[in-house]
């Protein structure tokens, strides 16, 4: 029974974020014609505003971000040619991080370097947590093993790294960049400022989500490796 309720836990907990950050976004995508401007007319409007020019405004379908080594706010189709509040809020997120990006933002450029790193890292860890118990039973020394589980966590765990970081940067893009941006230039309609903060909260809970993902993803592999 404990550990069905530790399983049942650890699920919510992973789970959870994703669901309520979906949840919120779809919420705020109806009606999706509230807005005059598109989020890429508005984020066009805010990038030469805050003397960007040389920023592009893309559309992606590999999720909405802002690309610091190619200076490009990309966003989904839906927030692209959206005029919904979700568009707007999401779109002025990602402004947020360009304007970051021309500050020099300590944690947009840790965040950029370590995701670079990343990729390779998480490759080499698995590869790594797979060769540990044939290295064991090869050599005979259990401290090889034990030296290639240890390497494998700590590869792994850079995506944990990443998402730590990534969380507070999120927040300063989002409460400290674009919502005073949206309500000091009054790009929001009366009452929507409530409903855009919950939008801007929910953006940075998905780094919360993705972080538990990989702290899981690390917990499996430490599962497979104790048998």
């Amino acid at each position: 029974m404990f550990y069905l309720i530790l399983i049942i836990l650890l699920v919510v907990l992973v789970v959870g974020p994703s669901y309520w950050v979906k949840h919120i976004m779809e919420k705020y995508s109806q009606p999706d014609d509230r807005y005059a401007a598109t989020g890429a007319e508005l984020a066009r409007t805010l990038l030469d505003r805050a003397n960007l020019p040389q920023v592009s405004v893309e559309i992606t379908a590999l999720g909405d971000h802002y690309d610091p080594l190619e200076k490009a706010v990309r966003l989904t189709s839906d927030k692209f040619n959206g005029r919904s509040l979700t568009a707007i809020t999401v779109a002025a997120h990602e402004v947020g991080h360009a304007i970051q990006d021309q500050a020099g933002y300590l944690p947009l450029k840790m965040r950029t370097r370590l995701v670079q790193l990343a990729a390779p890292a998480e490759k080499l860890g698995a590869g790594i947590l797979m060769l540990a118990p044939l290295m064991v039973v090869l050599v005979r020394a259990p401290i090889v093993g034990a030296l290639f589980l240890a390497g494998g966590l700590l590869t792994l765990g850079t995506s944990t790294l990443v998402h730590l970081i990534t969380l507070p940067m999120e927040m300063n893009a989002s409460f400290a960049r674009a919502l005073p941006i949206l309500e000091q230039g009054n790009y929001l309609k009366p009452g929507d400022a409530p409903h855009a903060r919950r939008l801007l909260t929910a953006a940075a809970w998905t780094y919360v989500s993705a972080s538990l993902m990989t702290l899981l993803n690390i917990a499996r592999w430490w599962a497979i490796i104790r048998r």
